[in-house]
């Protein structure tokens, strides 16, 4: 264990604060309007043996009673640009496994505005120790989790990333906007459970289990962890160690409970077989309290301001300037002297930052027993040493989980660590930096495939279908998908928007278009990645004044609106999409990189192409019609379009045409329709 950890179930911690040292504020919460610290204690820190810039308080001696849920803050010297320096402020516990947004620290005069006012930290004092407690005492159970031993493989995943901004239409005309919490999503995967925030949701009523039926395998929440915005997606992160609050507070509740309730949803992701990822955003973050603790050591302020900073550039060839977004960007490049919190010893040469966030990741794999992270912004975390240790620090704790279950080997299939670089650098694969990156070419290329656009269209399709056109050497080191959440641009919007966009103007050409978008990125090699509402064809309810989607416009609060999941045509995509979901997650050959095409037919205004995925002995066959032509009379007798080469039945088996669940005994020379796919599987026969 980090020993910051180790430290902290027996002592308050903080690391690297200005002088004078810092004092413990510590209380219990007293309900009101507004609400108070009752009972409040004064604990000055003192150096911890060994270490310049290590202060600890022992809980034994802060007078806590045994049982009880305490509320407190760090108060310590201000050392953030633009403040006026040492400050004495009230600053959330950076290692503190919850907050409480209820009771905010005291208002200073300006420059301070409310929004420098911290949650408290909370805390549970028991049997002598301190643990991770909800407000009202609370904690993560994990009792009955099955292990890691069921979980899919690498190259069988098909990844829901899963917004926590939704929507639903509350009456004709009016958006009903909110924040599905922890609750809810359990509600999409467990029968006996039902929504809180958003219980009036067809998809999360007793009974149902949503993500079940869809037949994902793996759920990425956007980042779970507390952030200081409220209602969007969650790229502001505020306290890394401590899951976010909000979702955690369904309304109606006195407090939030999200360890109980996160720890409640990833046992019950695992009992469905369902791996479950974080988006964890490590390139900046806002109103975090290391940014007032030691500001220098850990972040910087602008980049611009000082171009030869060893933090001022990102790590894409041009070295242009690292961008926050707004929130301040946290160092990776400049080394300091002192305390490690991981080795919990004095080490030269160490990045405090990083060291930070190993901690950071090492709360959220053992306490949460996530099974894949999602890495955002590498391009400005823009340091390659340091996304690589993360990553092999992820895989040790997975591996140590593995043993810890008494299982043989590593897992090393069983665990995930993708970066997000738009510009798709395989170095940091070829290099092990990480083990996959989003494969933001096939978004573009699948969006220019069901338009029928490219001069050369073949090109465009075997470079959708095999992601080893690009220099991946495994379908597990790509993550494909038609939508991301960064939903900012035109072609990045939602599928639905951007074929209206282009001339595609009818909902029924639309849905045939979705639907051979969906056969593109389920039978193509790499990883499919599903962004909540694709796969019944949502739409975009917010757009800025152009009618785009952009950061102020509807980026991070354009929700996925599960209301028009049971609208008749969208459930039809939703049924066709989960049909293709089940192939990909179970079929072998789809697993597998082998990958062969069987036809390609350009001429006469065709754009069909077929390809098999995996061996001769089990493959699927895909015969995709990018194109307006079709099969003449394609109902009457004798009609077909015949693909040469198409393998002979084996004996004893029969073909079955995947999307429409039905025997096939003239697959290779059905007839096509505009604008369509069928995907052809072997089955035995009955």
């Amino acid at each position: 264990m980090a020993d910051i950890l180790d430290r902290r179930a027996t002592q308050f911690v903080v690391w690297r604060p200005a002088a004078p040292p810092p004092v413990l504020v510590i209380g219990q919460f007293q309900p009101g309007n507004p609400p108070s610290l009752a009972n409040g204690q004064r604990f000055p820190f003192r150096q911890a043996a060994g270490f310049d810039d290590l202060f600890v308080v022992d809980a034994a001696g802060c007078n806590l009673t045994d049982g009880r849920v305490y509320h407190y803050w760090l108060e310590v010297s201000e050392t953030g640009p633009g403040r006026p320096p040492g400050t004495r402020v009230l600053v959330s516990d950076p290692f503190g496994w919850t907050v409480d947004w209820r009771l905010r620290g005291p208002r200073l005069p300006p420059p301070y505005t409310a929004d420098d006012q911290h949650p408290a930290s909370v805390v549970k004092w028991l049997g002598g120790r301190l643990i991770a407690s909800d407000p009202a005492g609370e904690t993560a159970d994990f009792t009955g989790d099955p292990g890691p031993a069921g979980l899919p493989a690498n190259n069988r995943l098909v990844i829901y990333e899963l917004p926590t901004a939704w929507t639903q239409t509350a009456s004709p005309g009016d958006l009903g906007i909110g924040v599905g919490t922890f609750r809810d999503v359990l509600a999409l995967i467990v029968a006996s459970a039902s929504g809180a925030n958003f219980d009036g949701l067809a998809v999360t009523q007793p009974g149902r289990t949503y993500l079940m039926d869809l037949g994902i395998n793996a759920l990425e929440l956007l980042p779970p962890a507390d952030s200081f915005y409220k209602r969007d997606w969650g790229y502001d992160t505020s306290h890394y160690l401590a899951p976010d609050a909000e979702l955690g507070f369904p309304e109606g509740f006195s407090s939030s409970t999200a360890n109980q309730d996160l720890a409640a949803l990833v046992a019950a992701c695992h009992a469905a077989g369902i791996r479950f990822f974080i988006d964890a955003v490590m390139a900046f973050s806002t109103h975090e309290a290391q940014q007032t603790i030691a500001f220098d050591d850990f972040c910087i302020a602008d980049p611009t301001a000082t171009p030869n900073d060893p933090d001022a550039r990102n790590s894409r060839p041009d070295h242009d300037f690292r961008n926050g977004f707004g929130s301040v960007l946290w160092r990776y490049a400049r080394p300091a002297n002192g305390y490690d919190p991981v080795s919990g010893a004095v080490q030269n040469g160490l990045y405090p930052a990083r060291q930070h966030m190993l901690v950071y990741l090492e709360r959220w794999m053992r306490d949460f027993r996530v099974d894949g992270v999602r890495m955002d912004s590498i391009e400005n975390v823009a340091n390659w040493d340091f996304v690589q240790a993360f990553k092999d620090a992820a895989r040790r704790l997975f591996a140590a989980r593995w043993t810890e279950a008494g299982l043989a080997g590593s897992g090393d299939d069983r665990m995930l660590v993708v970066g997000e670089e738009l510009s798709v650098p395989l170095a940091l694969v070829t290099q092990g930096r990480l083990d996959g990156l989003w494969n933001y070419h096939f978004s573009g290329l699948v969006r220019s495939a069901v338009l029928g656009w490219g001069d050369d269209f073949a090109s465009v399709v075997r470079q959708m279908v095999d992601c080893r056109a690009f220099g991946f050497t495994d379908g597990a080191q790509a993550v494909n998908y038609i939508t991301s959440h960064d939903v900012e641009g035109e072609w990045n919007m939602r599928l639905y928007d951007f074929l209206l966009r282009h001339g595609v103007t009818t909902d029924d050409a639309v849905y045939r278009r979705v639907k051979l978008a969906f056969v593109c990125l389920l039978t193509a090699v790499g990883i499919p990645m599903i962004l909540a509402g694709e796969e019944f064809a949502d739409e975009h309810e917010r757009f800025d004044r152009n009618g785009q989607v952009d950061q102020d416009g509807g980026k991070q609060v354009d929700p996925v609106n599960y209301s028009r999941a049971t609208e008749p045509a969208r459930a039809d995509v939703l049924a066709y999409v989960s049909r293709l979901v089940k192939l990909r997650s179970s079929h072998p050959a789809l697993g597998m990189n082998d990958t062969a095409f069987l036809q390609t037919d350009l001429a006469d205004g065709k754009r069909v192409i077929a390809w098999q995925r995996g061996d001769a002995a089990n493959p699927v066959i895909v015969v995709a019609n990018f194109s307006d032509w079709g099969t003449a009379d394609p109902l009457a007798p004798g009609a077909e379009y015949v693909v040469p080469g198409w393998p002979p039945t084996p004996p004893g088996r029969q073909w079955q045409e995947v999307t429409q669940s039905r025997a096939a005994p003239q697959a290779g020379r059905e007839s096509l329709f505009p604008w369509e796919a069928k995907v052809y599987r072997l089955a035995e026969t009955t």
